[in-house]
């Protein structure tokens, strides 16, 4: 009977952090799941609605998915009926990553800032992305430059999470095999993003045919690493 009462005691002088820790890490999980699903699902869905021509992911820029037009800008003609599907995308995405590293129970420690700082530059770049959708317009009434600005955003920070998340795996919970793959994306998405920039200022105005196809190579990888190492948070319970 005094064991019992004893048990009963420390679990109710347990901290509530250790109570919660399951449910905060499926939480956690949960978000960083969501965050690229939001983009990718927004992708497709514009990228599907976009008919007349169609839209090529190995072509058309990202962003053009988010100007309704129509417009034209770097050789491309630019008309996505569901425009505002993609900047609905490329608001919440980065917002969701944000709030589910900040969930992240490693982030109790000083050195928090070192996930948090690459997650809110990419949740920035994502509401700048929405806000200032990159038309051609945009680049004579100067907001192109806020679209430009948070492209670069979205690309450094998404992949340098990606990286700092990678190498934090133990503290965070994941696998080393999962934290490798996480550097690994991180650094194909920067090498891609080096290349893209290269390519759009040393082509001009006609960029080459895979453009768009280089330019998810600075995406894509951390979006679905982050999908991977959302998982396996969620996952696991310890």
């Amino acid at each position: 009977m005094s064991e019992a009462i004893d048990s009963r005691s420390k679990s109710r002088e347990m901290p509530a952090s250790h109570v919660c820790l399951p449910a905060q890490r499926r939480v956690a999980g949960a978000l960083l799941i969501a965050g690229p699903a939001i983009f990718l699902l927004g992708e497709f869905v514009a990228a599907a609605a976009w008919t007349d021509p169609a839209y090529s992911y190995t072509h058309h820029f990202i962003s053009n998915l988010g100007v309704h037009g129509p417009s034209t800008l770097f050789g491309q003609y630019m008309y996505s009926p569901l425009a505002w599907v993609m900047n609905a995308g490329f608001l919440l995405f980065g917002i969701t990553i944000l709030a589910g590293v900040a969930t992240l129970r490693d982030l109790s420690d000083s050195r928090r800032w070192a996930m948090l700082a690459p997650a809110t530059l990419l949740a920035v770049g994502g509401v700048l992305l929405a806000l200032f959708p990159g038309s051609g317009e945009a680049i004579n009434n100067g907001t192109g430059e806020y679209h430009s600005m948070g492209a670069f955003a979205g690309f450094v920070g998404g992949n340098a999470l990606a990286i700092v998340l990678g190498s934090r795996w133990r503290r965070i919970g994941i696998s080393p095999r999962m934290g490798r793959a996480l550097i690994t994306v991180g650094v194909i998405g920067l090498l891609s993003m080096v290349l893209y920039l290269a390519m759009i200022f040393t082509t001009g105005d006609t960029p080459i045919g895979i453009i768009g196809l280089i330019e998810r190579g600075a995406v894509h990888p951390f979006l679905i690493g982050l999908i991977c190492a959302g998982a396996s948070i969620w996952k696991r319970k310890t």
